[in-house]
C-alpha cells in the first residue's frame, strides 16, 4: 500500500487510486499499525484486508 504522509485513521474514508486508474472511496477499519489493515469499500459495503488487495493503489486523500 502507498500511503499519504500520515497513517489512515479508523473510520475516515479515503479517496484511493488502483493501478488502473479507477478511483474509490474506501473507509479504514484499522487498526492502526497492524499488518493486514481492514477496509471497507464505501459504496458496495464489502470489507476486505490490505493483504487480499492483488493490485497496486494508493491513497489520494482523505475525504470528510
Amino acid at each position: 500500500m502507498n500511503t499519504a504522509d500520515d497513517e489512515p485513521m479508523p473510520g475516515v474514508v479515503y479517496l484511493v487510486e488502483l493501478c488502473s486508474g479507477e478511483r474509490r472511496r474506501w473507509r479504514y477499519l484499522g487498526p492502526p499499525g497492524a499488518e493486514n489493515a481492514r477496509w471497507q469499500d464505501a459504496e458496495t459495503a464489502r470489507e476486505f484486508g490490505e493483504a487480499s488487495v492483488l493490485y497496486a493503489w494508493k491513497i489520494i486523500r482523505r475525504l470528510d
